[in-house]
């Protein structure tokens, strides 16, 4: 990446983000109904056993690793940003507060699952580190549209160039620098897909 900011502008206010694409709902979705449904516990749980689940300590350690995960990706998208370097470390660092208190009410709900205050408490806990992570993933998208907005430009410079050009050698010259920059587009955009 460049150590230099796009010369693009962005219309979008970093501070007021929010989810606008039905498939960014659509992907969240699922996520938000399993945080949802463990509010849904009974006052009075029946005592009989159907099943066991999951142990709690495993499913915490499961999240604490995932959103370490992110959080070391998220660093290294932090570091290499052109734009939005501060609000991206602010979303890091809203991820890492809500991350905590998950671990905190998380912690107090394992020793009493269906009490109803602690499950709410972890509830409320889980919602607030997927809006953050959100937000954050949010803001990661913007860095690489910038990014990828940033070499469209160039590209558009090298083929006005190529349609400006007056003799062969030029014309042989500009071409390959068509080639690469399109080469490099189509490259940017593949990895943005994947």
């Amino acid at each position: 990446m460049s150590t230099k900011g796009p010369s693009i502008k962005l219309k979008i206010d970093p501070r007021d983000l929010q989810i606008q694409t039905f498939t960014v709902e659509k992907l969240l979705e699922p996520l938000i109904i399993q945080v949802t449904t463990l509010v849904n516990c009974p006052e009075n749980p029946s005592s009989k056993k159907k099943g066991r689940s999951k142990r709690a300590r495993v499913l915490l350690a499961s999240v604490e690793e995932a959103t370490w995960n992110l959080l070391d990706k998220g660093e290294k998208i932090a570091k290499e940003a052109a734009v939005f370097k501060e609000e991206l470390h602010a979303a890091l660092a809203d991820v890492q507060k809500e991350r905590q208190a998950l671990k905190v009410s998380a912690e107090a709900f394992t020793s009493d699952p269906c009490y109803l205050p602690k499950r709410q408490a972890v509830v409320q806990a889980a919602r607030s580190l997927l809006t953050a992570v959100t937000r954050l993933l949010i803001l990661a998208d913007m860095v690489d549209v910038a990014y990828l907005l940033e070499h469209l430009t160039v590209f558009q410079r090298t083929f006005e160039s190529l349609r400006n050009v007056s003799n062969k050698s030029d014309l042989q010259k500009t071409y390959q620098k068509f080639r690469k920059d399109l080469e490099n587009l189509d490259y940017l955009a593949y990895k943005r897909q994947q």
